[in-house]
């Protein structure tokens, strides 16, 4: 018993600080040794040890300025607090992550930049969630309600993620050729005018194609009546475009390398090119496509941890920094924390704190059809 105080002394010791993992598990070792001690008293320290004070955690993002704005902004100071190691992955779709994460161990992934209710229903539905103890993120209370609310319906009132910023897909534009006129008289239609055949481009994605394909065939995206005619406007779409991008770097050079003149785009990139003295301009057509991105937390990963990062980021200081360094509004509500001039200028970016304006995805119904819908755009997308 004496010996197993000493070692629960040790472990207290370890989680406290006062003694790094190497050092830790070296006593540990030794002290076992000269006691006689083995075996699942020994392990049983380990993975309390292990799990109460992890070396690192995974973070999986969208890469390029994003990932550039996280790590500067919040994992290296969270680093730097901490001693706990950010590891940085990136990820072009969230269909490819997806993939990745159901192919992995549990734990291998730890806490990832999902998009929309959308990814949060199908995690939760795969077994992916986790219930996130909210008093150790005492700075959710800052963030904009209206983006958590979705998020608890799913997940019977509990949290699996915290929402971190929103953003909108509009038409992003060379103002060179296109002027601001011709953007707003054509709207989502731009995109299959065969006066830019080959100076087109659009996000391989199916359910962005489809949202636009809807919204250029007249119909509701959250309740088409003819997919006949949206597969049509996807075809004439796909016949006139360069090319599909496949991440916000690759949307980004394609714009300012002046590859292609107009193509569907995320607010914040557009913002950036924006910033780079590039001309290009930037509208949300009526009916246009609202989002939020959420820190989610997998399920097997270190929770303390995990919550503490969540917790660092959103604090106002570090995602205010993070928000003016990707582009995109933050979650925290404007009720409750002073943001910047330059947040305030942000597209997309709403002073309510209520997001009245934007149009989202409705995750039961797009859900309901993703078999379907993605197996048929991924035809198209082959050229069929």
């Amino acid at each position: 018993m004496d010996d197993q105080k000493r070692y629960q002394r040790l472990l207290e010791r370890y989680q406290n600080g006062d003694l790094d993992r190497r050092t830790f598990l070296s006593l540990l070792g030794a002290a076992t040794v000269t006691a006689g001690v083995v075996g699942a008293p020994v392990a049983g320290l380990r993975r309390q040890a292990l799990a109460a004070k992890p070396d690192s955690v995974r973070f999986d993002g969208w890469g390029g300025v994003v990932s550039e704005a996280f790590r500067e902004y919040a994992f290296e100071p969270y680093e730097k607090e901490t001693g706990i190691e950010v590891v940085d992955g990136t990820f072009g779709g969230a269909d490819e992550y997806l993939a990745r994460v159901r192919s992995a161990q549990p734990g291998e992934f730890n806490v990832a930049h999902l998009s929309g209710v959308f990814d949060y229903v199908r995690y939760h539905n795969l077994g992916f969630s986790t219930k996130l103890d909210e008093s150790n993120i005492p700075n959710l209370d800052l963030t904009i309600k209206a983006l958590q609310e979705p998020f608890r319906e799913v997940s019977d009132g509990r949290l699996s993620a915290a929402p971190y910023d929103y953003g909108t897909t509009g038409l992003a534009y060379n103002r060179d050729v296109i002027s601001d006129d011709e953007i707003r008289e054509k709207g989502p239609n731009i995109l299959i005018d065969a006066a830019y055949k080959g100076k087109i481009g659009g996000w391989g994605e199916w359910k962005t194609r489809i949202w636009y394909g809807a919204l250029q065939t007249g119909q509701d995206p959250n309740g088409i009546a003819d997919m006949d005619a949206v597969w049509e406007a996807l075809r004439t779409h796909r016949d006139l475009a360069l090319k599909y991008w496949q991440s916000g770097a690759e949307l980004m050079s394609l714009l300012a390398n002046g590859e292609i003149h107009v193509t569907e785009g995320w607010s914040g990139r557009i913002a950036a090119l924006q910033e780079q003295g590039h001309n290009i301009g930037y509208y949300d057509p009526p009916g246009g496509l609202g989002w939020q991105e959420c820190l989610f937390v997998l399920k097997g990963s270190p929770m303390e941890a995990c919550e503490q990062l969540l917790n660092f980021m959103l604090e106002p200081e570090v995602a205010i920094a993070v928000a003016e360094g990707q582009n995109y509004p933050p979650a925290l509500d404007p009720n409750k924390v002073e943001l910047t001039e330059k947040i305030k200028n942000l597209p997309a970016y709403d002073p309510t704190g209520k997001l009245d304006g934007l149009n989202f995805f409705k995750p039961a119904y797009w859900n309901s059809h993703e078999g379907d819908w993605s197996k048929k755009f991924g035809r198209i997308q082959r050229g069929y």
